[in-house]
């Protein structure tokens, strides 16, 4: 009787310790056994989750971010860490973000704690209604940017001498801001790769011409150009649909030492406009942040057939052109490449794809024309990157379902990488009355219009396939 008792308890006791729900304690053995197609063999215990990789986002610049309002005695109204992160983001479902601060995804650096070599700075988890501080840089995991890929190519339909319905129809849809129904002063578009701006003789389906026949909006003539983007690269591109703001945003881009006007918004309108781009390059720079002083010049080959611009040498004896540019790297190094962040202070032909090769280094995917040599040598390398938070090697994935062959990164010969994804710039529809009726007391439906404007255009189908491959599962 006994015995059958300690049975009995013995059998409960196990069930307890070995049930589903009290799981026995892991052992610190280094081998398990692990059996497949009834085969048992010895093998290391299942490691666990890999870590995500992260994006970083700008240092949080603490004065009032566009659309945002500031107290009326100058204090800076209080931004969460949510609304900064979906600030960032435009574009991105408010659901996507959220989940991401539900599941703990979103930290941000320590400060005062020193970072250790080849590793990124201790961090802590945010929650979404934390007040952020000047300064403050958060670090979101890349597959926040994932988005769905269109089997679509991103470029126009056809090429024929005179703009089609399918061009018209096409360009139309790639309209950020529209004329017709929210200004009168200027046109925003996300503009294709492989789409010329300014056309000429063997160029016939430009942006000029499609312009004009397709973003009219019941205007005699189309919009004129204002800057311009280069034929491979992609993003928001500014037109002006009349004289008087066409004539405006060329001095707003052209005169960088501008003087004190009688309005002081606009004069705060002028010192908040930028843009900012995304880039991926081959390699990664040496630091992280900095800003690239490195005057271009140009010269001719080919008999004064080509044109290319260099960095200008220290002698002084050839023209060179002043050329500035802000760039901050956003995640680490994967298949030998790395995304980075680039904020042009000038305006010169070709001055970020010259300061990615030729000042850092690292020239962007897809751009021949500057980093021949170094694609041919990236593409026969073999790559092995580290894990900046682990300092473990890892390598990438394919994920299922991804037609690489669209110009990413993974293909062939990839596209140029290199998109104007951020635009701010005064609001060209208010400050022109403003400034052409010098009055400060205006229409209450013109000063209740914001001072400053800005658009997010989202990446063409090849850098969204690159950038899911970046967030893909690491082995």
């Amino acid at each position: 009787m006994w015995r059958r008792s300690t049975r009995v308890l013995c059998r409960h006791v196990a069930r307890r310790e070995y049930s589903r729900v009290c799981p026995p304690p892991a052992k610190s053995a280094g081998t398990l056994i692990r059996v497949s197609n009834h085969v048992a063999r010895l093998g290391p215990p299942k490691e666990g989750p890999k870590p995500r990789q992260l994006l970083s986002l700008p240092p949080f610049p603490g004065h009032p971010l566009p659309g945002k309002r500031s107290h009326e005695d100058g204090v800076v109204s209080r931004v969460t860490a949510v609304s900064w992160v979906k600030y960032y983001f435009d574009g991105i479902y408010d659901s996507t973000i959220q989940s991401h601060f539900k599941q703990g995804l979103v930290q941000m650096e320590c400060p005062g704690l020193i970072e250790k070599e080849g590793q990124m700075k201790p961090m802590r988890k945010i929650r979404p209604s934390e007040v952020m501080e000047v300064g403050a840089r958060v670090y979101v995991p890349v597959s926040v940017v994932e988005s769905r890929v269109s089997r679509r190519f991103d470029c126009i339909p056809s090429g024929t001498l005179y703009p089609n319905a399918d061009e018209i129809e096409y360009l139309q849809r790639r309209v950020k801001y529209k004329a017709c129904f929210e200004d009168s002063a200027i046109i925003v578009l996300n503009k294709p790769p492989k789409l010329p701006v300014k056309g000429n003789l063997p160029v016939h389906n430009s942006m000029d011409a499609l312009a004009a026949a397709a973003l009219s909006y019941g205007n005699n003539e189309g919009p004129k150009l204002v800057h311009r983007l280069d034929r491979e690269s992609s993003g928001l591109h500014l037109m002006g649909r009349t004289k008087e703001s066409v004539s405006l945003l060329q001095w707003l881009y052209t005169d960088f030492n501008k003087g004190n006007s009688s309005c002081q918004a606009w004069d705060d309108a002028c010192e908040a406009r930028y843009q900012r781009y995304w880039a991926l390059v081959i390699g990664s720079p040496k630091e992280k942040e900095g800003l690239i002083c490195a005057p271009l010049s140009k010269v001719l080959l080919d008999n004064g057939k080509t044109e290319r611009v260099i960095l200008a040498h220290q002698s002084g004896l050839e023209a060179s052109q002043k050329a500035i540019t802000q760039y901050r790297v956003l995640g680490p190094t994967i298949n030998g490449c790395s995304w980075i962040e680039l904020r042009p202070l000038t305006s010169r032909k070709h001055q970020l794809r010259v300061h990615c090769a030729e000042a850092l280094g690292t020239p962007i995917v897809g751009d021949y024309k500057y980093g021949w040599f170094v694609h041919r040598r990236w593409k026969q390398m073999p790559h092995v990157d580290i894990e900046p938070t682990s300092g473990l090697p890892y390598k990438l994935r394919r994920p299922a379902g991804l037609d690489v062959q669209k110009g990413s990164v993974l293909s062939k010969v990839p596209l140029l990488h290199l998109h104007c994804r951020e635009l701010v710039l005064p609001n060209i529809a208010k400050f022109l009355l403003i400034l052409d009726q010098k009055l400060d007391n205006l229409h209450p439906a013109v000063s209740s219009k914001p001072d400053i404007l800005r658009f997010v255009a989202s990446m063409p189908s090849h850098m969204k396939i690159s950038w899911n491959l970046m967030s893909s599962y690491l082995v």
